[in-house]
């Protein structure tokens, strides 16, 4: 086993509880894709730890003893992570959720998602995708009421996006329910689900009363959810605007799962920004904007950061909100502070009265550490504008 001493400020740094190793903590760092033991700067040891690259770090602690990454570990870890969410299971209007969340069950590195009946395992580097036998042979004893498993692979690029990992192959689609409403999922295309399970708590509200009598205005909508959420909750009408063509007929789907009318539900595609143009243009008004923008995009005139740009969205979208309208503003960007976010927000009602109603984090299902803020990546404000 390698040995690595580290410096003062990453010593610090693991006995806080951070569990993230970054560049900076091993800058002449020749190692990767390996189990390593870390050293206090008297050179004893400090925590166990693997190196990887991912698109966050070069590796994560993951035990302060001496652990074997054996089966038995990751047994041990996935009936802790059970015996969590034993409220989902009893929730016979939600089978759709996180079994396993990285660092907040114990190990960073790969995550863990319940569909209906099939499970879906996301590697996010190379070391812990080479674990992925003994990882499959544990959950199968803690879950062996799941039929079949599939895996994304989030780190070698498009041509190796998602495979069948074990057992019963599911439907092409197939419907999951969250809160009660039904979803058209897939499992087996390309990184995406059809749902984002780390936004169930924001949907609830939506559903249960946020969205009753208003006209809503979903933007970068993806498959609708939100809309859905929100007819299911009352919505006089909903409006989805995605740039993705393939967006229209996934989100229709949701819409038909429900035995909704598509009568008073649109679905645009368009670039958010020239949809809010030709809003303002056209004299609609909306009494609930939804902004769920990725943290990065690009199209062929132009680039969005959340970091930078958001404010341009809170801007736009007061041009066509209702006096006394709500902006639900969202960001899953775990480089953005939730502090800086609310700047970037600020800065978009430039002197605009509004106040937060409700602020959302991650979804009980999506544990976190609590000792390090970017784990807690989702920041999302129902925000009331007193224009």
């Amino acid at each position: 086993m390698k040995k690595l001493r580290v410096s003062l400020a990453t010593e610090k740094k693991i006995k806080k509880g951070q569990l993230l190793l970054e560049k900076k903590d091993f800058p002449h760092l020749d190692l990767d894709h390996q189990l390593v033991d870390l050293m206090d700067q008297r050179g004893q040891f400090l925590a166990r730890a693997y190196l990887s690259p991912q698109n966050k770090g070069v590796g994560w602690v993951f035990a302060k003893q001496a652990l074997d990454l054996d089966v038995a570990f990751f047994r041990a870890l996935f009936e802790q992570a059970k015996a969590k969410r034993q409220s989902y299971r009893d929730d016979a209007g939600t089978t759709a959720y996180r079994l396993f969340n990285q660092e907040g069950d114990g190990f960073a590195g790969f995550s863990v998602d319940l569909y209906g009946d099939y499970a879906l395992f996301s590697w996010y580097n190379l070391f812990v995708f080479e674990q992925r036998e003994k990882i499959s042979q544990a959950f199968r004893a803690v879950f062996p009421e799941v039929l079949g498993a599939y895996e994304k692979i989030r780190f070698k690029g498009p041509a190796y996006e998602s495979a069948h990992l074990y057992g019963q192959a599911a439907p092409e689609s197939f419907t999951i329910l969250e809160n009660g409403i039904r979803y058209s999922v897939f499992l087996n295309d390309g990184l995406m689900t059809g749902i984002f399970l780390d936004q169930h708590d924001v949907r609830a509200s939506l559903s249960q009363g946020l969205a009753t009598g208003k006209r809503v205005l979903n933007m970068f909508s993806y498959t609708a959810a939100f809309s859905v959420a929100a007819a299911m909750g009352g919505a006089l009408e909903t409006t989805s605007v995605d740039l993705a063509k393939r967006s229209r007929d996934l989100s229709q789907a949701h819409f038909l799962e429900n035995g909704l009318s598509l009568d008073h539900h649109q679905f645009v595609v368009m670039d958010v920004f020239a949809y809010f143009k030709y809003a303002k243009r056209h004299g609609l008004v909306y009494d609930l904007i939804i902004l769920d923008p990725p943290s990065f995009a690009r199209n062929k005139k132009e680039t969005f950061s959340v970091a930078k740009d958001y404010h341009r969205l809170i801007a736009q979208a007061l041009d066509i909100l209702a006096e006394g309208g709500l902006i639900v503003a969202s960001t899953n960007a775990a480089n953005l502070s939730r502090q800086k976010f609310k700047k970037e927000l600020d800065k978009g009602f430039a002197g605009v009265k509004y106040h937060f109603l409700v602020e959302w984090g991650l979804p009980a299902d999506f544990t976190y550490n609590k000792k390090d803020e970017s784990s807690n990546y989702l920041k999302v404000f129902t925000i009331k504008v007193n224009q």
